[in-house]
């Protein structure tokens, strides 16, 4: 196809979706399902099909929703929707009610419950009425959380904003509270709608209003232009140029029968009719066929951009390319049922992509700087091999979407079973391990690959666990190559808070050293089992590295040394620890030259590990790859390896799944939540350096 045919190709296409949605929009849009708003239909803009400036999601017997939340009613300047009282509806389900054409007014009041913001309330102000949040809770909510009510304080605002609400750091959204003011008496009167919301609507752009209609001109909660239309006294009708205009009310002409068609003559609704459907169908077929032809290019198309992006970014294009519709299958159309968790980058689907092998497919969020933080973690990540380094199985690049395929790690990661989030904890020789295998990836990456990589994210969401508890290191997205001929190469700082090089967010300059102290923060939790960020500690001990080298440099290891471990402490465990606990005061270092390299690192660890490391046989994994996949019920017990050896030693643990678990996706609704967010992501109270709980591999891929 050359140049001319294509542009007369996609003007052909321009014009038949112009006149498409021209032709069908008041029609289709005015189409009632059978919902609680009876046979009036919806008015203009508010309908059921994809044709409708404002679409609503309509089923034939449950009837009309904004996301999973119930339409009570429509009129000319807002929507009230049911807010039933739930216990457990995490927070950013409210972000359904917010869109580029509604969003809560400022009428509303939200009632949250685990809420982390001490100016957190239990009373709130909807305009000039003091609203006493004493709430009816549900049964089943918890007797020992509070409840908090959030309104917005600014008198001048219209909307409620998202941001504000999230800033209180509450983890449910309980229900909400809307104050109605009626102006049907001399007296105006305000009502306190509980389990109700009411959300402002516009169009965006200027006034495009009937001649017989008053605009309201509306600014939206970012700022920019929209407006209402409703139709001056004396006359029916929506009000929009668009929609079906207003018409001078008459017996014969009501509001209803305006919105029906009934209106026009017996006569035009023939002419309309024939020639509506002759019209439809006329153009159906056409773009079925138009449809059929540019999905056919637009794959050739997306292939060999995929293969172009992969050769720039690798060299070669020996990666595996998955087509997205493969994926998708995979992942059952990136089902809730089959997420492992979400993070700054992306969220993490479990899905089979042949016959029972099970993979981690990470479905990158689309930003700025997104496609080439894909192509240089696959860069580096396709450029290495090595025991504890995750391993890229392919990706797929299309629609607009960037997916990487990893190998599944049944063990979530090493967060998680720090903060027990997973299992009931882990032995000092398993964390040993743990610590060791990890130094020697990152020594690796640092002495063994030229030019060196310096991975920039080094944490312990990022170390990935398998059945046997081998770690492995993840998420490449952030690493660098380093320069041989300098010691250093400059680059704005990246990471997670609690880990990041204070001299390399000081002065951009990245180096080796810069892993060395992220994995110093990671020795730190494995010794104590504390986050590496957690406000809900005193204020001077926000900052797990500040603390550590605080309690190491005054010789008060003990008063933080994880509690679980004391049972099982015998003469080595107690040395090791102090010699790990060594180790890492001099890897978080201020200056970068006084820290050892990571061959320094790894040698000295594999010295502790090996200077009393009891013979065992290996931890077996007893759950089939199916259950492990699917992140079923587990349970951590304690196997003893050998009758002559001390408490500690024999406290080795072994996995075991539960029978029956790989049946059913739903141990896996309890494994979601938001991943940490790094620095060019704004930072939220409520999380800390560490993952938030239950997510299998929501950042650490």
């Amino acid at each position: 196809m050359n140049i001319r045919e294509n542009l007369i190709f996609r003007f052909l296409a321009i014009l038949f979706l112009i006149v498409t949605t021209n032709a069908s929009s008041i029609q289709s849009c005015n189409r009632s399902c059978l919902s609680s708003f009876g046979p009036d239909r919806l008015p203009y803009p508010f309908g059921c099909s994809a044709g409708c400036e404002i679409q609503l999601n309509c089923t034939e017997n449950a009837g009309v929703f904004i996301g999973d939340f119930p339409v009570q009613s429509i009129n000319f300047e807002s929507i009230r929707i049911n807010l039933q009282s739930r216990c457990n509806r995490p927070l950013h389900t409210l972000h359904q009610l917010y869109s580029n054409h509604h969003a809560p007014t400022s009428r509303n009041a939200f009632l949250l419950r685990n809420c982390t913001d001490d100016q957190a309330s239990s009373s709130c102000e909807i305009p000039s009425i003091q609203v006493e949040a004493r709430f009816q809770a549900p049964q089943d909510c918890s007797k020992n959380t509070s409840l908090s009510c959030y309104a917005e304080s600014n008198k001048n605002a219209t909307f409620l904003e998202y941001e504000s609400v999230e800033k209180k750091g509450c983890k449910y959204l309980l229900s909400s509270i809307s104050a109605q003011i009626l102006n049907n008496t001399q007296t105006p009167s305000v009502t306190l709608d509980v389990e109700v919301a009411e959300l402002g609507w516009w169009l965006p752009g200027v006034c495009n209003c009937d001649k017989h209609a008053q605009c309201f001109p509306v600014l939206t909660p970012n700022g920019s232009h929209g407006y209402r239309c409703n139709c001056t006294e004396g006359f029916v009708g929506d009000g929009f140029r668009a929609g079906l205009g207003c018409r001078k009310a008459s017996p014969d002409c009501n509001p209803a029968k305006f919105l029906s068609g009934q209106c026009k003559g017996k006569k035009t609704r023939i002419i309309v009719l024939i020639g509506g459907v002759v019209f439809g169908a006329f153009l159906m077929i056409s773009l079925g066929l138009l449809c059929c032809f540019i999905r056919r290019q637009a794959k050739v198309k997306a292939r060999h951009c995929t293969k172009r992006l992969l050769s720039e970014a690798t060299g070669n294009c020996n990666i595996p390319i998955y087509p997205y519709r493969e994926i998708e299958k995979a992942t059952n159309g990136f089902s809730d049922k089959q997420r492992l968790g979400t993070g700054a980058f992306g969220t993490v689907y479990a899905g089979k992509l042949h016959a029972d092998e099970w993979v981690a497919i990470k479905k990158i969020k689309n930003r700025d700087d997104t496609i080439e933080q894909v192509m240089n973690e696959i860069k580096l990540i396709s450029s290495v091999r090595h025991p504890n380094l995750v391993r890229l199985l392919g990706c797929s690049i299309e629609r607009g979407e960037q997916i990487l395929v990893y190998e599944f790690m049944a063990n979530g990661t090493l967060c998680q079973h720090l903060q027990r989030e997973r299992g009931d904890g882990l032995s000092w020789p398993i964390r040993l391990t743990i610590a060791t295998e990890t130094a020697q990836a990152i020594a690796h990456l640092h002495s063994a690959v030229k030019p060196p990589i310096y991975h920039r994210d080094i944490k312990s969401s990022n170390i990935l666990l398998d059945c046997k508890f081998k770690s492995k290191v993840a998420d490449f997205g952030l690493s660098r190559l380093g320069m041989t001929e300098s010691s250093h190469i400059s680059t704005a700082p990246q990471g997670t808070p609690g880990y990041l090089d204070p001299q390399y967010h000081q002065n951009f300059h990245l180096s080796d050293k810069s892993d060395v102290y992220s994995f110093g923060v990671v020795l730190v939790e494995i010794i104590t089992g504390l986050k590496a960020v957690d406000f809900s500690r005193p204020q001077n001990e926000v900052n797990l590295a500040a603390l550590a080298t605080d309690k190491i440099g005054k010789g008060c290891l003990n008063e933080i040394i994880d509690r679980s471990l004391e049972p099982f402490m015998d003469d080595w465990t107690a040395s090791s620890i102090h010699k790990v606990a060594e180790l890492a005061f001099r890897c978080l270092a201020f200056d970068r030259d006084a820290r050892p390299s990571m061959l320094e690192v790894k040698a000295e660890l594999e010295e502790i590990k090996f200077s009393k490391w009891p013979p065992s046989e290996e931890n077996t994994c007893t759950a089939s790859s199916e259950e492990s996949s699917l992140g079923s019920t587990s349970s951590v017990s304690e196997k003893p390896l050998n009758t002559s050896k001390s408490q500690s030693e024999r406290n080795i643990f072994v996995v075991q799944t539960s029978a029956g678990a790989a049946s059913s996706f739903n141990s896996m609704e309890k494994l979601k939540d938001d991943s940490p967010v790094s620095v060019q992501d704004s930072w939220l109270s409520e999380h800390s350096s560490s993952p938030s709980s239950n997510s299998l591999l929501s950042n650490a891929l």
